[in-house]
Protein backbone atom coordinates (compact mmCIF):
# COMPACT_ATOMS: atom_id res chain seq x y z
CA UNK A 1 0.00 0.00 0.00
CA UNK A 2 1.40 3.32 -0.73
CA UNK A 3 2.45 5.96 2.28
CA UNK A 4 0.92 8.81 2.81
CA UNK A 5 3.08 11.75 1.74
CA UNK A 6 1.12 15.05 1.73
CA UNK A 7 -2.03 13.38 1.57
CA UNK A 8 -4.16 11.11 -0.50
CA UNK A 9 -6.70 12.10 -2.97
CA UNK A 10 -9.30 10.11 -4.31
CA UNK A 11 -10.79 10.11 -7.80
CA UNK A 12 -13.74 8.93 -8.15
CA UNK A 13 -15.38 7.57 -11.78
CA UNK A 14 -19.10 8.77 -10.91
CA UNK A 15 -20.82 7.34 -13.66
CA UNK A 16 -19.48 4.16 -12.93
CA UNK A 17 -20.53 4.01 -9.29
CA UNK A 18 -24.11 5.75 -10.06
CA UNK A 19 -24.73 2.75 -13.31
CA UNK A 20 -23.57 0.09 -10.72
CA UNK A 21 -25.77 1.43 -7.76
CA UNK A 22 -28.69 1.73 -10.02
CA UNK A 23 -28.52 -1.75 -11.49
CA UNK A 24 -28.25 -3.57 -8.28
CA UNK A 25 -31.52 -2.90 -7.19
CA UNK A 26 -33.12 -2.16 -10.59
CA UNK A 27 -33.32 -6.13 -11.20
CA UNK A 28 -36.09 -6.17 -8.12
CA UNK A 29 -37.47 -2.72 -9.58
CA UNK A 30 -36.85 -0.95 -6.32
CA UNK A 31 -36.35 2.61 -7.85
CA UNK A 32 -37.11 4.20 -4.27
CA UNK A 33 -39.04 6.59 -5.66
CA UNK A 34 -39.64 9.61 -3.39
CA UNK A 35 -42.50 12.09 -2.48
CA UNK A 36 -41.63 13.78 -5.67
CA UNK A 37 -42.21 10.75 -7.82
CA UNK A 38 -38.35 10.97 -8.71
CA UNK A 39 -36.44 7.30 -8.26
CA UNK A 40 -33.02 7.98 -6.10
CA UNK A 41 -32.04 4.11 -6.25
CA UNK A 42 -28.54 4.90 -7.72
CA UNK A 43 -27.84 8.34 -6.28
CA UNK A 44 -28.35 6.50 -2.62
CA UNK A 45 -26.60 3.74 -3.44
CA UNK A 46 -23.69 5.97 -5.55
CA UNK A 47 -23.39 7.60 -2.06
CA UNK A 48 -23.15 4.63 0.09
CA UNK A 49 -20.28 3.02 -2.25
CA UNK A 50 -18.50 6.59 -2.00
CA UNK A 51 -18.65 7.23 2.15
CA UNK A 52 -17.79 2.78 2.02
CA UNK A 53 -14.46 3.45 -0.11
CA UNK A 54 -13.99 6.64 2.08
CA UNK A 55 -14.04 4.57 4.98
CA UNK A 56 -11.57 2.38 3.77
CA UNK A 57 -9.02 4.25 2.06
CA UNK A 58 -9.09 7.03 4.24
CA UNK A 59 -8.38 10.19 1.77
CA UNK A 60 -7.27 13.89 2.66
CA UNK A 61 -8.95 14.76 -0.66
CA UNK A 62 -11.98 13.63 -2.93
CA UNK A 63 -12.95 14.66 -6.43
CA UNK A 64 -15.88 13.30 -8.48
CA UNK A 65 -15.42 13.18 -12.23
CA UNK A 66 -18.29 12.68 -14.64
CA UNK A 67 -19.50 12.36 -18.35
CA UNK A 68 -20.73 14.87 -19.85
CA UNK A 69 -23.23 13.88 -22.65
CA UNK A 70 -22.31 11.25 -24.94
CA UNK A 71 -20.35 12.61 -27.64
CA UNK A 72 -16.47 12.51 -27.02
CA UNK A 73 -13.42 12.87 -29.41
CA UNK A 74 -13.53 9.31 -29.74
CA UNK A 75 -16.84 9.48 -31.77
CA UNK A 76 -14.94 12.22 -34.43
CA UNK A 77 -12.27 8.97 -34.67
CA UNK A 78 -14.75 6.53 -34.99
CA UNK A 79 -18.26 6.64 -35.70
CA UNK A 80 -19.21 3.00 -34.34
CA UNK A 81 -17.60 3.30 -30.49
CA UNK A 82 -20.21 3.08 -28.07
CA UNK A 83 -22.91 3.47 -30.92
CA UNK A 84 -24.68 -0.12 -30.17
CA UNK A 85 -24.75 1.23 -25.93
CA UNK A 86 -29.02 0.92 -25.13
CA UNK A 87 -30.03 4.61 -23.89
CA UNK A 88 -30.13 4.72 -20.00
CA UNK A 89 -33.65 2.84 -18.47
CA UNK A 90 -36.11 5.95 -17.86
CA UNK A 91 -35.66 5.68 -13.79
CA UNK A 92 -32.23 6.13 -14.32
CA UNK A 93 -31.98 9.45 -16.55
CA UNK A 94 -33.35 11.68 -13.78
CA UNK A 95 -30.91 10.71 -11.17
CA UNK A 96 -27.74 12.07 -13.09
CA UNK A 97 -28.33 15.45 -12.51
CA UNK A 98 -29.63 14.45 -8.94
CA UNK A 99 -26.40 12.84 -8.19
CA UNK A 100 -24.17 15.60 -8.32
CA UNK A 101 -26.72 17.78 -7.05
CA UNK A 102 -26.40 15.47 -3.69
CA UNK A 103 -22.49 15.10 -4.10
CA UNK A 104 -22.07 18.76 -3.77
CA UNK A 105 -24.62 19.56 -1.32
CA UNK A 106 -22.47 16.88 0.90
CA UNK A 107 -19.39 18.86 -0.29
CA UNK A 108 -17.47 16.72 -2.79
CA UNK A 109 -16.50 18.94 -5.95
CA UNK A 110 -17.68 17.88 -9.75
CA UNK A 111 -15.84 18.12 -12.89
CA UNK A 112 -16.01 16.79 -16.46
CA UNK A 113 -15.28 18.48 -19.51
CA UNK A 114 -17.48 18.03 -22.29
CA UNK A 115 -15.77 16.28 -25.32
CA UNK A 116 -13.67 14.02 -23.33
CA UNK A 117 -15.11 11.15 -21.09
CA UNK A 118 -14.87 10.83 -17.45
CA UNK A 119 -11.52 8.40 -17.69
CA UNK A 120 -9.60 10.92 -19.68
CA UNK A 121 -10.75 13.33 -16.65
CA UNK A 122 -9.63 11.23 -13.96
CA UNK A 123 -6.36 10.24 -15.82
CA UNK A 124 -5.35 13.80 -16.14
CA UNK A 125 -6.42 14.34 -12.82
CA UNK A 126 -3.70 11.38 -11.56
CA UNK A 127 -1.15 12.85 -13.94
CA UNK A 128 -1.09 16.28 -12.62
CA UNK A 129 -1.27 14.82 -9.10
CA UNK A 130 1.54 13.03 -10.01
CA UNK A 131 4.86 15.28 -8.83
CA UNK A 132 2.71 16.93 -6.01
CA UNK A 133 3.22 15.10 -3.31
CA UNK A 134 -0.23 14.08 -2.98
CA UNK A 135 -1.08 10.26 -4.22
CA UNK A 136 -4.07 9.12 -6.15
CA UNK A 137 -6.54 6.38 -5.70
CA UNK A 138 -8.81 5.72 -8.45
CA UNK A 139 -12.37 4.29 -7.83
CA UNK A 140 -13.98 2.81 -10.82
CA UNK A 141 -15.75 -0.48 -11.84
CA UNK A 142 -13.98 -0.45 -15.13
CA UNK A 143 -10.78 -2.12 -15.38
CA UNK A 144 -10.13 0.36 -18.61
CA UNK A 145 -8.44 2.66 -15.91
CA UNK A 146 -5.97 -0.14 -15.13
CA UNK A 147 -3.56 1.51 -17.14
CA UNK A 148 -3.49 4.47 -15.30
CA UNK A 149 -1.47 2.53 -12.37
CA UNK A 150 1.78 4.16 -11.60
CA UNK A 151 4.03 4.84 -8.40
CA UNK A 152 1.76 7.66 -7.18
CA UNK A 153 -1.44 6.54 -8.05
CA UNK A 154 -3.21 3.18 -7.27
CA UNK A 155 -6.95 1.92 -8.75
CA UNK A 156 -9.54 0.42 -7.09
CA UNK A 157 -12.10 -1.54 -8.77
CA UNK A 158 -15.52 -2.72 -7.46
CA UNK A 159 -16.51 -5.99 -6.72
CA UNK A 160 -20.05 -7.68 -5.66
CA UNK A 161 -21.62 -5.67 -2.87
CA UNK A 162 -20.58 -2.66 -0.84
CA UNK A 163 -16.52 -2.61 0.13
CA UNK A 164 -15.17 -5.02 -1.88
CA UNK A 165 -12.19 -3.94 -4.16
CA UNK A 166 -9.48 -5.63 -5.86
CA UNK A 167 -6.92 -2.85 -5.42
CA UNK A 168 -4.36 -2.40 -7.52
CA UNK A 169 -0.57 -1.24 -7.44
CA UNK A 170 1.97 -1.56 -9.94
CA UNK A 171 3.29 -5.09 -7.72
CA UNK A 172 -0.84 -6.67 -8.33
CA UNK A 173 -0.80 -5.58 -11.26
CA UNK A 174 2.60 -7.27 -12.72
CA UNK A 175 1.72 -10.05 -10.82
CA UNK A 176 -1.91 -10.49 -12.72
CA UNK A 177 -1.41 -9.14 -16.47
CA UNK A 178 2.69 -9.86 -16.54
CA UNK A 179 3.12 -6.57 -18.52
CA UNK A 180 2.70 -3.01 -17.10
CA UNK A 181 0.14 -0.70 -16.99
CA UNK A 182 0.92 1.31 -20.26
CA UNK A 183 1.51 -1.76 -22.31
CA UNK A 184 -2.30 -2.76 -21.22
CA UNK A 185 -2.90 -0.55 -23.80
CA UNK A 186 -1.85 -2.13 -26.44
CA UNK A 187 -3.78 -5.42 -25.22
CA UNK A 188 -6.94 -3.66 -25.35
CA UNK A 189 -6.08 -2.68 -28.75
CA UNK A 190 -5.56 -5.75 -30.13
CA UNK A 191 -8.39 -7.67 -28.57
CA UNK A 192 -10.87 -4.81 -28.59
CA UNK A 193 -13.72 -3.68 -26.85
CA UNK A 194 -17.27 -4.92 -27.05
CA UNK A 195 -19.17 -2.68 -24.79
CA UNK A 196 -17.08 0.12 -26.22
CA UNK A 197 -17.86 -0.87 -29.56
CA UNK A 198 -14.05 -1.00 -31.57
CA UNK A 199 -13.12 -4.50 -32.52
CA UNK A 200 -9.55 -3.97 -32.48
CA UNK A 201 -8.15 -7.20 -34.48
CA UNK A 202 -10.65 -9.86 -35.36
CA UNK A 203 -10.21 -13.05 -34.08
CA UNK A 204 -7.93 -12.02 -31.43
CA UNK A 205 -9.12 -11.99 -27.55
CA UNK A 206 -7.54 -11.12 -24.57
CA UNK A 207 -5.49 -14.36 -24.11
CA UNK A 208 -3.68 -13.87 -27.16
CA UNK A 209 -3.48 -10.06 -27.47
CA UNK A 210 -1.79 -10.56 -24.01
CA UNK A 211 0.58 -13.26 -25.22
CA UNK A 212 1.70 -11.05 -28.10
CA UNK A 213 2.43 -8.14 -25.78
CA UNK A 214 4.07 -10.25 -23.20
CA UNK A 215 6.70 -11.33 -26.29
CA UNK A 216 6.76 -8.51 -28.26
CA UNK A 217 6.26 -5.63 -25.85
CA UNK A 218 4.03 -3.32 -27.88
CA UNK A 219 2.31 -2.99 -30.87
CA UNK A 220 5.23 -2.04 -33.05
CA UNK A 221 7.38 -4.31 -31.51
CA UNK A 222 4.74 -6.99 -33.08
CA UNK A 223 4.38 -5.37 -36.38
CA UNK A 224 8.30 -5.41 -36.68
CA UNK A 225 7.92 -9.38 -36.13
CA UNK A 226 4.90 -9.80 -37.41
CA UNK A 227 6.58 -12.27 -39.91
CA UNK A 228 7.36 -14.45 -37.10
CA UNK A 229 3.86 -14.87 -36.03
CA UNK A 230 1.68 -17.94 -36.92
CA UNK A 231 0.28 -17.84 -40.35
CA UNK A 232 -3.17 -17.16 -39.14
CA UNK A 233 -2.35 -14.31 -36.80
CA UNK A 234 -0.57 -12.64 -39.15
CA UNK A 235 -3.27 -12.91 -41.72
CA UNK A 236 -5.44 -11.53 -39.17
CA UNK A 237 -3.45 -8.43 -38.29
CA UNK A 238 -3.15 -7.54 -41.68
CA UNK A 239 -6.14 -7.24 -42.87
CA UNK A 240 -7.19 -5.26 -39.92
CA UNK A 241 -4.20 -2.87 -39.44
CA UNK A 242 -6.31 0.34 -40.01
CA UNK A 243 -8.36 -1.02 -37.04
CA UNK A 244 -5.41 -1.77 -34.88
CA UNK A 245 -4.20 1.62 -35.27
CA UNK A 246 -7.20 3.38 -34.44
CA UNK A 247 -8.29 0.97 -31.67
CA UNK A 248 -5.10 2.08 -30.01
CA UNK A 249 -6.53 5.82 -29.91
CA UNK A 250 -9.54 4.77 -28.82
CA UNK A 251 -8.03 2.53 -26.21
CA UNK A 252 -5.83 4.85 -24.19
CA UNK A 253 -6.99 7.23 -21.92
CA UNK A 254 -6.10 11.26 -22.86
CA UNK A 255 -4.07 12.71 -20.01
CA UNK A 256 -3.70 16.53 -21.32
CA UNK A 257 -7.32 17.09 -21.13
CA UNK A 258 -8.39 20.79 -19.93
CA UNK A 259 -9.61 20.69 -16.75
CA UNK A 260 -9.75 23.05 -14.04
CA UNK A 261 -9.98 22.08 -10.51
CA UNK A 262 -8.58 23.83 -6.90
CA UNK A 263 -7.21 20.89 -4.64
CA UNK A 264 -7.73 22.96 -1.63
CA UNK A 265 -11.35 22.78 -2.36
CA UNK A 266 -11.12 19.07 -2.71
CA UNK A 267 -10.11 18.94 1.33
CA UNK A 268 -12.71 16.10 2.67
CA UNK A 269 -13.84 17.19 6.04
CA UNK A 270 -16.45 14.75 6.68
CA UNK A 271 -20.35 15.70 6.55
CA UNK A 272 -21.25 19.23 6.60
CA UNK A 273 -24.32 20.12 7.83
CA UNK A 274 -26.38 20.83 4.28
CA UNK A 275 -26.30 17.23 4.12
CA UNK A 276 -29.29 16.88 6.41
CA UNK A 277 -31.35 19.55 3.96
CA UNK A 278 -30.61 17.85 0.63
CA UNK A 279 -31.44 14.23 2.43
CA UNK A 280 -34.67 15.75 3.67
CA UNK A 281 -35.30 17.52 0.06
CA UNK A 282 -35.21 14.26 -1.72
CA UNK A 283 -36.39 11.85 0.51
CA UNK A 284 -33.18 9.45 0.98
CA UNK A 285 -34.12 7.56 3.45
CA UNK A 286 -31.54 4.89 2.63
CA UNK A 287 -29.10 7.46 3.38
CA UNK A 288 -30.11 9.25 6.03
CA UNK A 289 -30.03 5.10 7.65
CA UNK A 290 -26.46 4.45 6.68
CA UNK A 291 -24.66 7.73 6.40
CA UNK A 292 -26.02 10.13 8.40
Amino acid sequence: MMENKQGNLLVVDGMALLFRAFFATAVSKQFMVNQHGVPTNGVQGFMKHLFTAIGQNDPSHTLICWDMGSKTFRNELYSGYKAERKAPPEELIPQFDLAKEVAEAFGFINVGVPGFEADDCIGTVTVQMAGTGIETTVLSGDKDLLQLVAPTNEVWILQKGYGNYKQYNEAVFAEEWGITPQQFIDVKALMGDTSDGYPGVRGIGEKTALKLIQEYETIDGILANVDQLKPGQQTKIKEDLEMLRLSRQLAEIHTNVPLAFDIERCLYNGLVPEATDIVDQYGLKTLRRDIL
